[in-house]
C-alpha cells in the first residue's frame, strides 16, 4: 500500500470532555464532523475549509453538523448512504425521533441540525470508489451506516460498527441506540469489515487502532452477549457501569458513557428484542 495520506484524529471535545467524539481528516476530507456544538473545535483543528464530509451514519453524534457547515461552505459535498440521505434534505422525522431520546437536553447536546441542500448530497449505497476512498455498506448499528476504507494507507473509518473504545483501555462495547439495531446483521458488517484487511479500525468513539482482528472479535463477543434479553432495565445499566467502572475507573467510565449513555444501550437492545418476538 502507498503510504502518504495517513488519517488525522480532531477531537472535538464534545461538552468539553476528551476522547468523546473524533473527527478524522484524510487529505482535506472530514469523516463525521461531529455535532454542531462542536463544531468550531473540530474546524479549529482541521485548519482549512474542508473538501467534503464523509458521513458513516446521520446520527447526531456523528453527523449533526453538516447542514451548518455546508451553510458556511455552500458547495461542500456530503458523502452519505442513500437511506439517510433523505433525512439530511428534511431531518423532521431524524429529529423528531432524536427529541423522543434526548428530551430537553437535546439543543444543549447537539446543537443545531440544519437541512442539507439536495444538491450537496452524494449518495451512496456501497461499492463505490472516489477519491482513493472505497464505501462498503456495514448495517447492524444503523441501516444507513457505511464504512469507508482509505485504499492508500489501508485504514478503515468505520463510525460505530467497530465499537466504543476510549485510549489508553482495551475495554470496548458496542452502542446500541435505538431504532435500528440489527445483531445478526451487526455481525455480518464487522465480518464485512475483516475482509477488507485494514491496516487499523478508526473510530468515532475514539481514535486509530491497530490490533484489526482483536478489536472486532471484542466487539462481536460482546453483541453475542446480547442476543438474548434482559428483564430489568435498572439492574442491566448498573451491570455495564459496574463493568465500565471495573476495567476502566470511574472517570473514564463517564467518557465512555458519554459516547454512549446506558440507557440509550438498553432502549436500542429492548427494541431489537422485541421485534424478535423475546
Amino acid at each position: 500500500m502507498v503510504r502518504g495520506r495517513l488519517g488525522r484524529a480532531i477531537d472535538v471535545r464534545h461538552q468539553g470532555r476528551e476522547r468523546v467524539i473524533c473527527a478524522f481528516e484524510v487529505d482535506g476530507f472530514v469523516v463525521d464532523p461531529g455535532p454542531t456544538t462542536s463544531m468550531e473545535t473540530m474546524l479549529a483543528g482541521l485548519g482549512a475549509p474542508p473538501r467534503g464530509l464523509l458521513l458513516t451514519h446521520i446520527h447526531l453524534d456523528h453527523a449533526g453538523a453538516t447542514g451548518v457547515l455546508v451553510r458556511r461552505f455552500p458547495d461542500l459535498p456530503v458523502y452519505v448512504h442513500e437511506r439517510g440521505a433523505p433525512h439530511l434534505v428534511d431531518p423532521t422525522k431524524l429529529l423528531a425521533s432524536a427529541r423522543r431520546v434526548y428530551g430537553e437536553e437535546m439543543d444543549e447536546l447537539w446543537g443545531e441540525f440544519a437541512a442539507v441542500p439536495k444538491r450537496n448530497i452524494r449518495t451512496l449505497s456501497g461499492g463505490e470508489r472516489f477519491e482513493g476512498f472505497r464505501v462498503e455498506y456495514t448495517p447492524g448499528h444503523a441501516v444507513h451506516h457505511v464504512t469507508y476504507l482509505d485504499e492508500a494507507t489501508g485504514d478503515a473509518y468505520v463510525g460505530d460498527v467497530a465499537g466504543v473504545r476510549i485510549p489508553p483501555h482495551p475495554f470496548t462495547f458496542a452502542p446500541t441506540p435505538p431504532p435500528d439495531i440489527d445483531i445478526p446483521l451487526w455481525l455480518e458488517s464487522l465480518e464485512r469489515v475483516r475482509a477488507l484487511a485494514p491496516a487499523a479500525l478508526c473510530l468515532t468513539h475514539f481514535g486509530r487502532f491497530d490490533d484489526v482482528d482483536g478489536q472486532l472479535d471484542a466487539v462481536a463477543a460482546y453483541l453475542e452477549r446480547r442476543r438474548e434479553p434482559v428483564a430489568d432495565q435498572e439492574s442491566f445499566e448498573r451491570q455495564i457501569v459496574e463493568e465500565a467502572v471495573a476495567a476502566v475507573g470511574a472517570d473514564d467510565a463517564a467518557t465512555y458513557f458519554q459516547a454512549a449513555p446506558p440507557e440509550q444501550i438498553w432502549w436500542g437492545l429492548q427494541r431489537y428484542w422485541a421485534r424478535q418476538g423475546k
